[in-house]
Parts: structure tokens; sequence; C-alpha cells
């Protein structure tokens, strides 16, 4: 008993602070929410009097970032999805360990949502990439170069839906020979399968101007759910007068969830993409009035 008792005490015990190398000065700050509560995960950037960053960093759960650095004079800012930046400047001095804030962050103003309606996906200011590793060690970066889709936007944004259709021999990762292989039944198996749909099931808010757009992603004969992690970047003007809404958004696929076996590629010797693949997009919409 005495022993347990003695394991959750060690366990709430705070962590003692880490020994300041010789020569360098340690800076502390705290990162509090509008309701004074800790913010986790907050982005930390040091930088130093000719504004180049020294570290970068974020909060931990107790809304606490350190760092040790050379003695001398600093700026630190804080950015956090949701919320107004802030800056700080501070001085670190040799051996000392210097306690900046708490440093309060305020709700940033929400960006305007789109109006109700259908919004037509513009390809000429969209982009849809992907980067997966070659061979397990450099990473190859592509993109798909036609695609066309549409945002149908609601009352309620929960209640909105994107759909996107690829055209899938668009690959294009720079080098001819490997798009072809790309294209070929070993992969994408463009003759069979031409395209890659996405349609969406629902928006779900996840705080600030984070989005996880939930929905399946069909490819290669085979249908997977998936979530874009997706930032919306609000309403802007065009060239031309017209109205834009815009958003980035990134997923990670597996590609043995469509059937793209890894594993028999590798017996057969092919072994040019990896496992898994990140998807990426940039994507513009107009309003299809």
């Amino acid at each position: 008993m005495a022993f347990a008792l003695l394991r959750r005490s060690n366990r709430s015990a705070p962590r003692a602070a880490a020994p300041i190398p010789r020569g360098a000065g340690a800076l502390d700050c705290v990162v509090l929410d509008p309701v004074q509560l800790p913010l986790h995960r907050a982005e930390v950037s040091v930088r130093d009097t000719e504004g180049r960053e020294v570290v970068h960093g974020q909060t931990d759960p107790n809304g606490c970032f350190s760092a040790t650095v050379a003695p001398g004079e600093y700026s630190i800012a804080v950015t956090s999805d949701g919320f107004q930046p802030v800056r700080q400047t501070c001085e670190a001095t040799a051996g000392v360990r210097t306690a900046i804030g708490p440093m309060r962050m305020e709700l940033a103003p929400s960006p305007a949502m789109p109006e109700p309606g259908r919004w037509k996906i513009d390809p000429d200011h969209t982009a849809v990439r992907f980067i997966a590793r070659h061979i397990g060690l450099a990473e190859i970066h592509g993109r798909f170069n036609r695609f066309e889709g549409a945002l149908w936007i609601a009352d309620r944004m929960e209640d909105s839906q994107l759909e996107v259709t690829i055209d899938a021999a668009s690959i294009d990762t720079g080098v001819e020979a490997r798009d072809q292989h790309l294209r070929s039944q070993d992969f994408l198996d463009v003759t069979n399968y031409p395209y890659l749909q996405f349609a969406s099931e629902r928006f779900v808010h996840r705080g600030g101007s984070r989005w996880s757009v939930q929905g399946v992603l069909s490819l290669h004969g085979v249908s997977r759910s998936i979530n874009l992690d997706t930032r919306y970047l609000g309403i802007g003007t065009g060239i031309m007068g017209e109205t834009r809404t815009a958003c980035s958004a990134a997923t990670e696929l597996h590609r043995e969830d469509f059937t793209l076996d890894w594993r028999t590629m590798l017996a057969r010797g092919i072994a040019a993409i990896g496992a898994t693949i990140r998807i990426e997009l940039d994507i513009q919409a107009i309003r299809d009035e």
C-alpha cells in the first residue's frame, strides 16, 4: 500500500527544470487561453535581433515552453489556430532561467463563411498533390493535373457537401517513365479505374478555422472512409471581381487499403513507392450562379 502511494506521489510531482548548458541562458514561457487555461500545442518561435529563427516548438499540456539559447535579446512569437498571435521581447542571461509571461491569447475574429449554394472548384487555382517515399529513402512529389468538383454550402455549415473527381491518368511526377509505371496495372491501373472520387458525408468543426471533412474515397475499385484535415482560409475577391472561397486539406492513405498490395510488389521487385501516401489539396471555389 505504501509503495502504491509512493508511486502515485512520484507521478504527480513536478519535474525538475533541466540544467542550463554552460554559457547559455534559458527562456521559460507559459501560454494561456482567454479564460486563463493552459493552451496546449501553441506554436512558439524564438528569433534573434536579426529576425533569424533560433528555436521553434510547441507548448506542452500545461501551456509551457522552454528553450536554452545564447545570451542576448530575443523576440518570442506565439501562434495558435483560432487565436490572435502574441509577441514579446526578452533578454536571455547566461546561467539564468528567465520567466516570460504568462502570454495570454485572445480569440481571433472568425473568417466569414461562404454563402449557401453551389460553389464550383476552380482547377486553375486548385492543386491536388501527393508525397510518397521512394524505395524507403527520398520523397517523391507529384500531382494530378485534371480534376473537377464542387462544394454545396448549406445554411448550417456542418450539413455542407464536397465532391471531387480526379482523372487518374493525369498523374504527374515530372518523370514520364515513372508516370507510365504509376498508370499501369502495378499501381493505379487507369485503364480499368480511370477516376479517383471523393464524396463527403459530413463536416465536423474542430475549432477555429479547422474542420474535419469526413467522406468516402473510391480508388482502384475500392471505397474507404477517410478524413480530410481541413483549414478554412476565408473569402476573397478575384481579379475579375468574382467572389472566391478557399481551404487547404490533407490526409494520409495506406496503399493496401485500396488493394495496392505493397508486400506483393516487393516480392516482385517493385518498391518504387512506399506503403503510405500523403495527399494535400489547396482548393479555391467560385460561386456557381
